[in-house]
């Protein structure tokens, strides 16, 4: 998708040190309307980079613009337009996804009649219907991280956050998870996540970044990325552009 509108999310010399530098002077452009991609070892950044993105962590230096709002100055404005899905995302135990989803859509402020036929489709689609009127307390990892992806977008956000989300998924669920991220941004949405599970990045994403040590060492579509090294898949890429080949 063209950047006609500017990117969706701008990261200008980001910096956060806890003792030592976590992140490092980052620069970080993602497009409107892409899945993109943010891999690097661990320690890398990756999670504090993300965590000062959604306004859950100060920066100790930098700038962060959400599409085209600068998070500093106005992160309510920020926040209104993304949603952040942690690698262990906390529900309600004695919430029913039905109640959960009226729950989160109502902290938006989304009025029951448009809230409802959203939280209908999201767990349709996610094969969580059948599970509609059960407590959350007795779902599974994949379970619970399926109605925390639905309650993410309840409220229909421009950016999509995700720190892991396939984690601990099996491959019913994962497949699940993964179309619904594609039809996201098919829809005009921008998704940036985090995986440790290189075939995912490389199946799904349409341009990957990988950071080390703070820093953005290599960012583009797998075959600029391809080019940048000694070729192969994603994981060879990977290792040889962090000296770990």
């Amino acid at each position: 998708m063209s950047d006609t509108q500017g990117p969706a999310l701008r990261i200008t010399g980001l910096s956060k040190h806890f003792g030592r530098p976590a992140v490092d002077g980052l620069d970080l452009t993602v497009r409107r309307g892409e899945l993109y991609a943010l891999l690097g070892p661990n320690g890398a950044g990756k999670t504090t980079t993300l965590r000062m993105v959604t306004g859950l962590l100060a920066p100790d230096a930098g700038t962060i613009e959400v599409m085209g709002i600068d998070m500093g100055r106005d992160a309510s404005a920020a926040k209104q337009v993304m949603a952040w899905l942690p690698d262990d995302p906390m529900l309600y135990a004695k919430l029913k996804p039905t109640e959960y989803l009226e729950f989160v859509a109502g902290l938006w402020g989304i009025d029951a009649r448009t809230a409802e036929p959203r939280a209908r489709r999201l767990l349709d689609w996610l094969d969580l219907t059948k599970h509609a009127h059960e407590l959350t307390e007795g779902f599974s990892r994949g379970m619970k991280q399926k109605l925390a992806l639905a309650g993410a977008l309840i409220h229909e956000p421009k950016l999509l956050i995700l720190d892991e989300p396939l984690t601990g998924l099996d491959a019913a669920a994962a497949r699940q998870v993964k179309d619904l991220l594609l039809a996201h941004v098919a829809e005009g949405g921008t998704v940036i996540l985090t995986t440790h599970i290189l075939e995912v990045a490389e199946r799904l994403a349409q341009r990957i970044g990988i950071i080390q040590h703070g820093r953005l060492i290599a960012q583009g579509t797998l075959d600029e990325l391809r080019a940048q090294s000694e070729g192969g898949t994603l994981e060879d890429v990977f290792l040889h552009l962090t000296g770990q080949a």
